[in-house]
């Protein structure tokens, strides 16, 4: 019995609608980086694309656990002497562009690389609960239901 590698040309790709409000960040990334990769699919090839579109709705509603709302800081450095600079989740949150607190957690979570760039550009993330892909008759995928920890209890 031969292993079965799937061709990038017998790839199926289908649209998922994923809406973000109320849902836990982390364990929303990974839903999507396994959606991104193909991993729920038995075809799943690991140096294919063969992953889904995947478009999330109101991702500036999404939600954390803990403290990190306001205590997880991200840094970076403009690489000029003491130029380190800090923002916190909140901050992100609050800011212009809010979806990249979910766009950075699932770009983190794919493998990088030619594969993982290429795989990044069928996820599409929209801050309000609009977006332009209706042609593609995206199918609604409840995150909610999966699992009772996917949404942040009281």
């Amino acid at each position: 019995m031969s292993t079965f590698v799937q061709k990038p040309a017998e790839v199926e790709k289908k649209w998922i609608l994923i809406d973000a409000e109320g849902l836990v960040v982390g364990r929303l990334a990974s839903i999507i980086a396994n959606r991104l990769r193909g991993k729920h699919k038995p075809t799943f090839t690991p140096h294919v694309d063969d992953g889904d579109n995947v478009i999330v709705i109101n991702a500036d509603k999404v939600l954390f656990t803990g403290k990190k709302y306001t205590d997880k800081k991200f840094y970076w450095h403009t690489g000029y002497p003491g130029g380190i600079k800090e923002r916190t989740m909140r901050q992100t949150l609050e800011g212009r562009f809010p979806e990249r607190v979910l766009e950075k957690a699932v770009e983190r979570m794919v493998p990088r690389g030619p594969l993982g760039r290429r795989q990044m550009k069928n996820l599409k993330v929209y801050a309000g609960p609009s977006h332009p892909h209706d042609a593609q008759q995206p199918v609604v995928l409840d995150v909610a239901k999966l699992n009772a920890k996917n949404t942040k209890r009281g």
